[in-house]
Order: structure tokens, then C-alpha cells, then sequence
């Protein structure tokens, strides 16, 4: 069954990153994402790093005082996280692996290999009525693993899509559309996220499965040159636009 509408959650790590270049207060995450929900964002997304490297304890206050859309915390599988998110209980929380030395997240969790660990945390989680996703790579046995794990839903790395070009993209997009597949299969809510941007969010869009794109870096980046509004703005015209392919596809249209 296709969705009509793709969510766009919008990632305010990088206003952050900018702010903590020169420390003090400016610029403001929070005022960024409520800019955002005025302009359209479905949700905001903060990750919460265990070394603070942008988003801090303050935001996560401040974002779960004032946002009038769902929170998703993106977050490692630690007891200090899972701590937060029970004390602050953000509509979603989305674990990622999270190395230290890494300058952002490098590709998905390894939830077959790391049952035992995860498996507690999406328990205490979900007990605490957070919706639970595990930021994995679009691979079957990985997929599989996030449904018996208990995992609501999945968020499947686009990364190496964005890095490809030519035949070695069209082979990802193809595993990322079986991927999709077998998560509505498993009744696993899917979404998507990681370097998306106006040149691939479009062929993603098309993927009839996925509810959610979860997008940060490039449209704080390009909102330097036409504002927060108008970026975000471009990016969900051209994930409707996906999405009307999907629609065709569907109904035999061309596209």
C-alpha cells in the first residue's frame, strides 16, 4: 500500500555544531527547529552524543518545553541515554551506533550481532511508551533481526546511495527498495535517512514504503543560502514530486 505523504523530520544537530564552533549561545538549535515546524517540518530530530559534540542537555530540555511536533532522539545504546530518554519521553527514540573518533554516524547498527546488548533497551523504551526505531542498513538479515528484537519500526541508512553514482547507485536503490518491501512485510514501519539532498531524495520518495525521511546536514547547509524555510520547502516539493511516481507506478501511469 502506497503513502500518500512522506513525514519530513528535520535534523537540528548542525545548527548546534555551528553554535559550539565559537561557544555561547548563538546560533540556537531550538529557535531553528521551531522555524522549521513553521515551515512544514513533521518532526524534529536531535542526536544526543555522548561526547555533546553539538546537541546538548539544555536543547533536549528546551526541544521536549516547546516543540509542538514529535521529538525523535536519536541516541547510542548506553544506560546514560537510555536514562535520558525514560526521564524525558520524546515521541521517538532512534538508536545509532556512535563511535567517538567518527565525524557523523558510519553506516547502520549491527543489531544481528548485537541482540543481547540492544535488546534491553528497546524493552525499557518501549515500556515507557517510546516508539523504538534501530537505524540499521537496508540488509535482510538486519531487518529481520530489528522485528524480533521488538523495534517499531527502522530507519534504513541511505548513505551509500548518495555516495554512488551510475550502475553501483541504481544497485543500491534496488536494495533499498527491497529492503523497504520486506519491512511492510514484517509490519515494520520504515523510514529513511543519511546525506539525502535534492539530487536523491526524489528516486527514494518513489519507494512506495517509506513514511519518513529523517534530514539534517544538507539543508542546514543550504540554508545559508536561501534560509531554513526555503530549503526545507524544496525538499518536500521534491518528495511529493517522488511520491507522485510512486502514485503512478500504482496506478499504471507513466513516470
Amino acid at each position: 500500500m502506497c503513502n500518500e505523504k512522506i513525514r519530513l523530520g528535520v535534523n537540528i544537530d548542525h545548527v548546534a555544531t555551528i553554535r559550539n564552533a565559537r561557544g555561547g549561545v548563538h546560533p540556537d538549535p531550538v529557535k531553528a527547529a521551531l522555524l522549521a515546524v513553521e515551515a512544514g517540518a513533521d518532526g524534529i530530530t536531535a542526536h544526543l552524543r555522548e561526547d555533546r559534540r553539538h546537541i546538548s542537555d539544555r536543547d533536549i530540555d528546551m526541544l521536549m518545553a516547546r516543540l509542538s511536533v514529535p521529538l525523535n532522539l536519536e541516541m547510542a545504546a548506553t544506560a546514560e541515554m537510555v536514562a535520558i530518554a525514560l526521564d524525558h519521553r520524546p515521541a521517538s527514540a532512534c538508536i545509532v551506533p556512535e563511535k567517538r573518533q567518527e565525524l557523523t554516524t558510519e553506516g547502520g547498527l549491527d543489531v544481528v550481532g548485537g541482540h543481547d546488548h540492544l535488546a534491553p533497551y528497546v524493552e525499557k523504551l518501549r515500556q515507557a511508551g517510546i516508539s523504538v526505531s534501530l537505524f540499521i542498513d537496508p540488509d535482510e538479515a538486519q531487518i529481520r533481526a530489528s522485528k524480533a528484537i521488538g523495534a517499531d519500526k527502522v530507519e534504513l541508512h541511505t548513505g551509500t546511495y548518495v555516495e554512488k553514482t551510475g550502475a553501483a547507485r541504481a544497485a543500491e536503490l534496488d536494495r533499498l527498495r527491497r529492503g523497504a518491501a520486506l519491512c511492510e512485510s514484517l509490519d515494520l514501519e520504515v523510514h529513511a535517512g543519511h546525506g539525502l539532498n535534492y539530487d536523491t531524495v526524489e528516486d527514494i520518495a518513489a519507494i512506495c514504503q517509506f513514511t519518513e525521511f529523517n534530514i539534517g546536514h544538507f539543508l542546514v547547509g543550504e540554508a545559508i543560502f536561501v534560509g531554513l524555510a526555503e530549503s526545507l520547502q524544496q525538499m518536500k516539493r521534491l518528495m511529493d514530486r517522488g511520491r507522485v511516481r510512486c502514485e503512478d507506478k500504482k496506478t499504471g501511469g507513466a513516470g
